[in-house]
């Protein structure tokens, strides 16, 4: 087995800040409908960008989420209803942007529909868990993300499997991870001078026919009130392979930790970046700035 291990010290985090906007935007969504076309509205009325219902009944389970492309007319989209036709209903809407050849399947069925996300549970106080299938670079990914207790979050699961159509067992991979925040706010609420916690608070396994890797992330408080985040890589080979294995890494040894490296420096200062220019806000101020970067991303300001 080849361990890899690199620190890096970022800014901390306000939990009760954190936690306030995770209430914030958890309620702005669940006080949402759907509104015309599948658009996904808020309890103002404002259309939530890039969010559109393909599928089911809004926050139910089943319900699929994800962008309809506009096809042109030339190719056999649906003609649109004339506006002095009076409102368009919900179903007539959205397939207009339906090509003539899918009508009669769902959309986001269809091998070409875009990505989609698929809500599997919405309870905001117990749960929440959704699932997505990815085609890229000629692989097929299925990403699930289950958050417990989504207004003040304390678990976040994630789990990743993939594989390439036609590609045989080398080309299938999966993973599972997941952020304990209970322990990771106990860990970074110790004394600068205790031990770190004996168990990390965000591990992560992958697993491939030929190899199997485990990522962790253990926090601790610095004397300066900053968090220092110690990442480990481990890996190792699988069944015969591991002899084979150990000689790979043995030779790869460099780059790999070079690698770990610059990816921990590189997330380290893009997290600092952020929180030096994040204005805390609180109460009615933050829900409406929440619900300012749902309807309008580029133009949000600081939280």
């Amino acid at each position: 087995m080849a361990r890899f291990a690199h620190t890096v010290t970022v800014a901390a985090l306000d939990r009760g800040w954190f936690e306030e906007a995770a209430g914030a935007l958890v309620d702005l969504l669940d006080a949402s409908r759907e509104g015309p076309g599948g658009s996904v509205v808020l309890a103002d009325g404002r259309p939530v960008e890039g969010l559109r219902l393909l599928k089911g009944r809004h926050l139910r389970p089943g319900a699929r989420y994800g962008e309809v492309p506009a096809v042109p007319e030339e190719a056999g989209e649906v003609p649109a209803v004339p506006e002095e036709a009076g409102e368009v209903p919900v179903e007539h809407a959205r397939a207009e942007a339906v090509p003539v050849e899918h009508a009669g399947a769902e959309a986001g069925d269809s091998p070409d529909a875009p990505q989609a996300v698929v809500l599997r549970t919405w309870r905001p106080s117990h749960s929440v868990e959704a699932e997505s299938l990815i085609e890229e670079d000629g692989m097929s990914l299925k990403v699930g993300l289950r958050l417990s207790e989504p207004r003040r979050p304390r678990a976040v699961e994630l789990s990743l499997s993939g594989h390439k159509p036609g590609g045989g067992s080398l080309y299938r991979f999966s993973g599972r991870g997941k952020a304990d925040l209970a322990a990771w706010w106990a860990a970074v609420d110790r004394l600068p001078s205790a031990p770190p916690a004996a168990r990390a608070p965000v591990s992560g396994r992958a697993v491939h026919r030929l190899a199997k890797a485990r990522l962790t992330l253990t926090p601790r408080p610095a004397e300066d009130g900053s968090w220092r985040i110690t990442v480990v890589l481990s890996m190792r080979g699988r069944w015969l392979l591991r002899p084979v294995g150990a000689v790979v890494l043995f030779f790869a040894r460099g780059p790999v930790e070079r690698g770990l490296r610059e990816a921990a420096e590189s997330a380290a200062g893009e997290w600092n970046t952020a929180l030096a220019e994040l204005t805390p806000s609180h109460g009615e101020a933050l829900r409406a700035e929440i619900a300012d970067a749902l309807v309008n991303p580029d133009g949000a300001t600081t939280l």
